[in-house]
């Protein structure tokens, strides 16, 4: 006997998926209007605008400036009046999120790269039947552009006046000289920040991006530092000789194809009494735990598949964690196993990253 269809369920049902096809077509308009310079013009704008003062602003025709902004009113991302015409500004909260890149709430990287992430639907499929992804890489220069974006503002606000405080006689140790390596430092944001601001201490990123180590170089020779230096992992890791005094990893542990390695890793080149800060995403043990904790679920798993779990399974025998898979008992239990003793959560609040103090 065949399924007996609730009409009334079938309607909310399809308005259920089609309300995340909306989704996907509005974030390709927020794409767009980072992209063309709209979000930035109506922040600077004193007085709500027409779509056709906005054009005239932002060089561009009205009649596709008049529909963006239609869609983006309809979303709730502008706010609108048409007592005399379509009229349209940004909120405060809206010009933090949208049009102010070094405000910890931009939310603009994932924008950026988000058509060379959606161009990956074009692979996936024979990604699902060999069981092998794509790194970072596979998403081209804009891919590395939009991931530095994301985590600017945050390293920007936080990382030295919060995260290092935050760990037990680091800032003291980096004031006087220490050797410090940042692992899947991506386009050097982090390096660069922490080298300017102890010029005492050495830096080393390490990635295999090379549009990412590309950034990260041209980003070191612009502020012109001599003691931040960028590597190629292919082409010699992390020296096995505990000479380092801190280590960071930033959301990058689960990215991996051989996360336990390079734990063990971690741990030779660090010394006795250094110090590992890992950071990485707030994940659960179970999938029921993440769907009750996590509101944005449905998007972690979506870029997990596009992103985060491909890089980790773009080796044969890559470990595949994914976005989620890295809650705080594994990370614990992985770098018990690496040889770290102490494994403590520190209490720095941050809606995506649980921030944890490891060390030998």
């Amino acid at each position: 006997m065949g399924d007996v269809i609730d009409p009334d369920k079938l309607k909310l049902y399809s308005f259920l998926v089609f309300s995340k096809l909306e989704g996907a077509f509005t974030a390709g308009m927020v794409h767009l209007g980072d992209r063309l310079g709209l979000y930035t013009v109506l922040a600077a704008a004193d007085a709500p605008m027409s779509t056709g003062e906005l054009a005239e602003r932002a060089g561009l025709h009205e009649r596709w400036v008049l529909e963006w902004a239609q869609n983006q009113a309809a979303a709730k991302l502008l706010e609108w009046s048409d007592d005399d015409g379509l009229r349209v500004w940004l909120s405060p909260e809206a010009k933090a999120v949208l049009a102010t890149p070094d405000h910890p709430a931009s939310g603009m990287g994932m924008f950026h790269r988000l058509p060379q992430t959606m161009q990956s639907l074009e692979h996936l499929p024979e990604s699902f039947r060999t069981g092998l992804g794509h790194d970072y890489d596979s998403h081209g220069p804009e891919g590395a552009a939009g991931i530095e974006r994301s985590f600017e503002p945050w390293y920007k606000n936080f990382l030295v006046p919060v995260a290092l405080p935050a760990l037990e006689g680091v800032v003291r140790k980096l004031e006087a000289g220490a050797v410090v390596a940042d692992v899947g430092c991506g386009a050097g944001v982090a390096v660069c920040l922490m080298a300017q601001a102890f010029p005492n201490s050495q830096f080393h990123g390490y990635d295999i991006s090379r549009h990412a180590l590309e950034r990260a170089e041209r980003r070191r020779a612009d502020l012109g530092l001599t003691n931040a230096h960028f590597h190629d992992v292919r082409d010699g890791g992390l020296p096995a000789d505990r000479s380092h005094d801190l280590i960071t990893t930033f959301d990058c542990i689960h990215d991996m194809t051989h996360p336990q390695e390079m734990m063990h890793a971690i741990r030779a080149a660090l010394s006795d009494e250094g110090t590992w800060l890992l950071v990485d995403i707030k994940g659960r043990d179970t999938f029921a735990e993440n769907l009750v904790k996590n509101p944005m679920a449905p998007l972690m798993f979506g870029i997990s598949v596009m992103s985060c779990m491909s890089s980790a399974l773009s080796a044969p025998g890559g470990a595949g964690l994914g976005t989620l898979g890295l809650p705080a008992s594994k990370a614990k239990a992985m770098a018990t196993d690496a040889g770290f003793t102490r494994f403590t959560q520190l209490d720095i609040e941050h809606a995506v990253n649980a921030f944890y103090e490891v060390r030998p």
